[in-house]
């Protein structure tokens, strides 16, 4: 855990702007967060979905450059979507959670007053969490790039049968797989897809990746968890309608003989917590750990 004590000058705030009735939210923490002294914008989506104009409207880019802090509501997924974006420019988040399990955007609705009066003061933990990157290549040619936070997904089309793969790592083969999929996930995707496709949970502090097969033929392919030096390549050798997806930005029908190959980003993203934040406890409660405990 980092600690870099800092106070904030300039918010922007991102919000879930599909989500109906967030407007009176989202203006209700900006008008708090100028009462506490900062400056708000808006981020530009955010600002045209809800109908809020009275904040400044800011591009992902001039975020970057002009603000010190972005604030996300909603769930994880709002928090995926713009984490990996504003992880190229260096900006911390801090996440209020209007989703439903909440392992990214640990800050409850309900008591945001409470808990971002001192966040942004300076009294806050700072954690850098491991992303991952890379393409898909195709007769020598990359004709796709793509940057996660949780994972990146090889699978099987969706009435096709199980995808053939190979799998080569740090330029070394390591196994043919046949499976409705390969996840290759980072620390923080280990409590996303991979566990749910019977991936062990890593801690963030791990600097490893996970490499998860879905629903294999054989039993005896396992998920590993690998370094996070060198690169992952795996090739597509049969299964029609194969695809990749990097968090929420997929391609389609892969080919026979493409190559995603992934590798751990040189990004990071910055998360901001609550003093006394803990990894620990956000398991416990969010997948209910504690019950059955007297």
């Amino acid at each position: 855990m980092i600690r870099m004590p800092t106070r904030f000058h300039h918010a922007a705030i991102v919000g879930k702007y599909q989500a109906q009735g967030i407007r009176p939210l989202l203006e209700d923490i900006a008008q708090f967060l100028v009462k506490l002294g900062l400056e708000v914008s808006f981020e530009s989506a955010t600002a045209q979905n809800t109908g809020v104009a009275d904040y400044e409207s800011l591009t992902l880019a001039q975020m970057g450059e002009h603000c010190d802090l972005a604030v996300v509501v909603g769930g994880d997924g709002t928090m995926l979507g713009i984490g990996r974006e504003l992880a190229r420019l260096n900006l911390p988040l801090v996440g209020i959670n209007q989703g439903r399990l909440g392992f990214i955007t640990d800050v409850p609705v309900d008591r945001y007053r409470e808990v971002l009066e001192p966040m942004v003061a300076g009294d806050y933990e700072e954690e850098h969490r491991t992303m991952v990157e890379g393409g898909i290549w195709r007769d020598g040619e990359k004709i796709f790039d793509g940057l996660s936070m949780n994972e990146v997904v090889v699978s099987r089309g969706a009435t096709a049968s199980m995808v053939e793969l190979r799998i080569d790592i740090g330029g070394e083969f390591v196994a043919n797989l046949r499976a409705d999929g390969l996840i290759v996930a980072s620390p923080t995707g280990s409590t996303a897809y991979a566990l749910s496709a019977g991936g062990p949970i890593m801690h963030p502090g791990i600097s490893g990746l996970l490499l998860v097969p879905i629903a294999s033929h054989t039993l005896s392919n396992r998920p590993i968890v690998l370094p996070d030096q060198g690169e992952i390549r795996i090739e597509v050798v049969a299964g029609r309608d194969a695809s990749a997806n990097f968090d929420m930005q997929s391609l389609a029908s892969l080919l026979h003989g493409d190559q995603v190959r992934v590798r751990r980003s040189a990004h990071k993203v910055r998360f901001l917590h609550p003093r006394g934040w803990s990894y620990y406890a956000t398991l416990r409660r969010k997948l209910r750990w504690h019950e059955g405990v007297v």
